[in-house]
């Protein structure tokens, strides 16, 4: 049995399919990942994400620390609230961990990290974290509840009573404070929408009054197949220790100004900027009838090539998709290999939708 969340009760009375994600026992879907999705697409949904893991920061060389730990510039937050998505890299400029960070004062951040990555990335944290005096806590007590969609904020809102005019107004990639919520306005699906850091212990009563206010649970199923078609990441099938940002499409992630700021893994990074990497992750939309699956061979030119890294039935578009790293000279049109048989596909640069709708 893995590990549980504090909604996860919650989950299991309302008929929740629970599998395990990285050790944790979570809701795949609630009867329909389908149907789930298109209520996320069309309206609002709801994901337990509790199992994330967060993380805050204390002390007063706090951007010091961030400024050398990751590979986007934390100098870049200086309002409060601010948020900023970036990579954590290892020395060989391997992507450790991709995280969202909060600067919500000169002595404190707040991170969150992945859950399948926990332990590695506490222990490179911490071990970072000495000689700059940061004490690292993480916050266990926290549950974390994304609300996603076009009418989500709205419904956020409603929940709350009183939304204060500072979260109204709060713009995209900020986090605002509202008594013990910790309201971030981010999210992992390409919708508007909150990620809300609340105590675990009033995490059940706020899940049941978003439901009594119509907002439908939805499983991390059509959450991995909202977040394909956004163009996001997965960690540990787009991108691992084993790849740079550089290959990863996630080289709009990397702050190379100021030169002095010598972050881990630069020295490694400015080596294959310089060479040029010798693949890239692109998006793929497979023209034949089909279903793409991670870890599919992909040939160019008739030659195998790369592999799909992270593949799904898209239901928006209403064909198969993916992600795909391939040589970076691959352009236009490859194949894949489904069960034996070479299937058309198009290369192209993701995201595949956008506010949800093709933009491809």
């Amino acid at each position: 049995m893995g590990k549980h969340t504090s909604l996860y009760n919650v989950h299991a009375a309302a008929g929740a399919r629970i599998v395990d994600f990285g050790g944790w026992d979570m809701p795949v879907d609630y009867g329909s990942q389908l149907d789930e999705h298109h209520q996320v697409r069309l309206d609002v949904g709801m994901f337990d994400v509790s199992h994330m893991t967060i993380v805050d920061l204390h002390g007063d060389r706090c951007r010091d620390f961030l400024r050398q730990l990751l590979a986007n510039n934390v100098d870049r937050l200086q309002e409060s609230g601010k948020a900023l998505y970036t990579c954590m890299l290892n020395e060989d400029g391997g992507v450790i961990d991709d995280l969202i960070v909060y600067f919500m004062g000169h002595d404190w951040f707040r991170v969150v990290v992945n859950a399948s990555t926990r332990d590695k990335d506490m222990a490179w944290i911490t071990e970072h974290a000495k000689i700059f005096g940061i004490d690292v806590r993480e916050r266990d007590d926290l549950a974390m509840i994304a609300v996603q969609g076009p009418k989500a904020r709205e419904r956020v809102h409603e929940a709350l009573g009183s939304a204060p005019e500072d979260l109204k107004d709060m713009a995209p990639f900020y986090a605002h404070a509202v008594d013990d919520f910790f309201i971030a306005r981010t999210g992992y699906t390409g919708e508007d929408g909150y990620e809300i850091m609340l105590p675990a212990d009033q995490a059940a009563a706020f899940w049941n009054k978003l439901v009594a206010l119509g907002v439908k649970p939805c499983g991390l199923g059509a959450r991995d197949t909202l977040r394909l078609e956004a163009g996001m990441n997965l960690y540990g099938s787009d991108m691992d220790e084993h790849v740079t940002p550089l290959e990863s499409a996630l080289g709009w992630t990397v702050a190379w100004d100021p030169d002095d700021r010598n972050f881990i893994g630069r020295s490694r990074l400015e080596e294959q900027r310089k060479l040029k990497p010798s693949h890239k992750l692109v998006g793929v939309i497979l023209e034949d009838k089909g279903v793409l699956r991670d870890h599919l061979k992909v040939f160019v030119d008739g030659l195998e090539a790369g592999e799909i890294t992270s593949g799904s039935f898209s239901p928006t578009l209403g064909k198969a998709i993916g992600f795909a790293r391939v040589p970076r000279e691959a352009d236009k049109n490859c194949t894949v290999e489904v069960r034996g048989k070479q299937l058309s596909a198009r290369i192209v640069k993701p995201p595949f939708v956008r506010n949800g709708k093709p933009c491809l």
